[in-house]
């Protein structure tokens, strides 16, 4: 592709994605031209005629050789968009998804001043709301040190250092209850179910799979948290966690038998049920 045009290498790396059996990679592809030309994603248009530098033609191409392996586009340019704001993201932490919005929405609802992530990994859910609630603090807590590492850096991009703290740990057994109690506990923990996991995208095998399964049921992770909800929680305190689709009917009885109330299941964007909230008892 060295002296091609932006335009006929997009075209190339059009052509070989289709060939790995990758279809509608355009935005894969411009994502990929934006990050070896060091321009913003939004602007290409101006360069579609522009000569694409040798050394950028060489990086382009590996990178649409490792697409074509079905690595994931955040994983090679290394951020991923969430809620307006870039994420720095590994192979050790699970991509931020724009359904995972609708459990940041359903904690904007009411204020919040003391804020609990349990299994934050890159910490998108926990930042971005301390980030629109100016005045909040919070906690990231997660099992792997490498995912904490990753969240400190998304911490220290958004200058969020002073108001979010991290804690490595196994749900609540790392956490001291001195930090609490919480207005907010906020979750999106794994939830996809052992039999599940062959069917599931080439590309989620990027990503950590402690991230994705509890090698069970799917609902293991939700009965660890909830079970000790009311113990971190402040009275009225929320606790929000996100769902798969088929899973609103489970969680919700298992934050009932922990004793909280005002139960709700709320759709993402797509009216998929998504989240699901409960309360503890003023």
């Amino acid at each position: 592709m060295s002296g091609a045009t932006v335009t006929a290498a997009l075209h190339a790396g059009g052509k070989a994605l289709l060939q790995a059996g990758i279809e509608g990679g355009a935005r894969d592809l411009r994502l990929l031209m934006a990050h070896v030309l060091g321009i913003e994603a939004a602007r290409m248009t101006l360069h579609l005629q522009d000569e694409v530098p040798a050394a950028a033609a060489a990086a382009f191409e590996a990178l649409v050789v490792r697409r074509m392996a079905r690595e994931p586009v955040s994983h090679l340019i290394g951020r991923r968009a969430f809620f307006g704001r870039a994420f720095s993201v590994t192979a050790d932490v699970l991509d931020p998804r724009p359904e995972t919005e609708a459990l940041v929405l359903a904690a904007l609802e009411r204020p919040f001043e003391r804020v609990l992530d349990l299994g934050t990994g890159s910490g998108c859910i926990l930042l971005t709301l301390l980030c629109e609630q100016a005045s909040a603090r919070g906690v990231g807590a997660d099992l792997s040190a490498a995912t904490l590492e990753i969240f400190a850096l998304n911490r220290a991009a958004l200058g969020l250092e002073a108001r979010a703290g991290s804690c490595l740990s196994d749900w609540y057994e790392g956490l001291s209850q001195a930090r609490g109690p919480y207005d907010l506990i906020v979750s999106n923990p794994p939830y996809i179910a052992l039999e599940e996991m062959a069917a599931l995208a080439p590309e989620l095998g990027y990503e950590p799979r402690m991230a994705l399964t509890d090698e069970a049921d799917g609902l293991s992770a939700y009965r660890k948290i909830c079970e000790r909800a009311v113990e971190f929680l402040a009275p009225g305190g929320r606790l929000i966690v996100e769902i798969g689709p088929t899973q609103g009917a489970d969680v919700a009885a298992l934050m009932g038998a922990a004793g909280l109330e005002g139960v709700r299941i709320l759709p993402d964007l797509d009216g998929r049920e998504r989240v699901v909230l409960g309360i503890r008892p003023a």
